[in-house]
């Protein structure tokens, strides 16, 4: 069986090793880059299934570097940080990360955290499901509108899923969370309403008149028909 690769980029040395250590223990595959510079060019040219990405870099800071990476790649990211205020949480998320962690954690808990991420990016056994000129792959989290690419992280991918899948139902933000996030404890209403935000954003990158995510005051959110 192939190892899961882990990109780890972390600039403070001993915490770095701590984190290999862990990673090779719990069998990973793993890269280790100590500044910003060349992280971005190294997921072009090679494939890894999470990098789990400090924000305080040298040469290239963390959300510049998720912010190019989320241009071209749906890669799991899992933000590392020691600013412990909402506003660097929600901005990490807002440019696609999958997940965040604050400093200072326990390596068990990062260790934690890689696999809930990596379990709910697995890919599912039923392939595609089309609706209303949407189709979303799901064995490639690849989701489509009249044939144009929707570049979803793969929460996002998730939450959309979700909402596609019945027409008209009214889901909870508390409903999205267990869907989207499933054993992630500490994600607030307020992450699932930055999520939406940016999945209509990206809808209206590729068509845009189009807003079938319905916002249902004091309840949660729906998908509607044209």
């Amino acid at each position: 069986m192939t190892k899961q690769k882990i990109l780890i980029v972390e600039d403070e040395e001993d915490i770095a090793e701590v984190l290999l250590a862990y990673s090779h223990q719990e069998g990973y595959s793993t890269e280790h880059f100590q500044s910003g510079r060349g992280v971005v060019d190294f997921i072009r040219q090679n494939s890894v299934d999470l990098i789990l990405l400090d924000i305080m870099l040298p040469e290239v800071d963390g959300i510049e570097i998720c912010k190019q990476i989320r241009a071209f790649s749906n890669v799991a990211i899992i933000i590392v940080t020691a600013k412990r205020q909402e506003i660097d949480r929600l901005q990490g998320l807002e440019l696609g990360a999958d997940d965040y962690i604050c400093k200072p954690f326990s390596p068990k808990e990062v260790m934690a955290r890689i696999k809930t991420v990596l379990r709910r990016t697995a890919e599912p056994s039923v392939d595609v499901l089309e609706c209303l000129g949407f189709e979303l792959y799901q064995e490639s989290y690849l989701a489509l509108y009249n044939g144009k690419q929707i570049n979803l992280t793969a929460v996002e991918f998730k939450i959309l899923l979700l909402l596609i899948g019945q027409v008209g139902r009214v889901f909870s933000r508390e409903d999205i969370i267990h869907h989207a996030y499933r054993e992630t404890t500490d994600i607030s209403d307020r992450n699932i309403d930055t999520h939406i935000k940016n999945i209509r954003k990206k809808i209206q990158e590729v068509e845009s008149t189009l807003n079938p995510i319905v916002t249902v005051y004091g309840v949660g959110y729906k998908f509607q028909k044209k």
